[in-house]
């Protein structure tokens, strides 16, 4: 019995001192959710299409239906600043860049509906 205790945590340890190792490497890896005026596909294509591309960029995630897109990329590389600029290139406006926690906090605590009153889609192809 005690010889399967010390293997337990044998693996434990080896398994923390794995976790640890990696999350060193992966430090300076930042998500940032940015809260865009993204309507359709044609836009998060647009986004697609050029965002991953990006000095620094890791993964890029759309959703249409909440306006947002989350980017995963190195901070040694690029900013929340650098990348703010980058929708611009891509006709896409940025209203807010945040945290996914924040932003989380924020859609539990605020949730509200955007109107579409004055928004045009003239441009767009759907």
């Amino acid at each position: 019995m005690k010889k399967l205790l010390f293997i337990v945590a044998l693996v434990l340890l080896t398994g923390n001192a794995m976790v640890q190792k990696s999350a060193k490497k992966q430090k300076s890896i930042t998500s940032t959710v940015f809260v865009t005026d993204v309507d359709c596909e044609g836009c998060a294509k647009r986004i697609y299409d050029y965002l991953p591309f990006v000095r620094g960029v890791k993964d890029v995630q759309i959703d249409v239906k909440e306006r947002t897109v989350t980017v995963s990329y190195d901070a040694a590389k690029s900013s929340v600043e650098a990348l703010t600029k980058e929708f611009d290139y891509v006709k896409v406006k940025v209203f807010k860049a945040c945290t996914p926690e924040e932003y989380k906090h924020h859609k539990e605590h605020h949730h509200h509906h955007h109107s579409h009153e004055g928004h045009s889609h003239s441009g767009h192809s759907h």
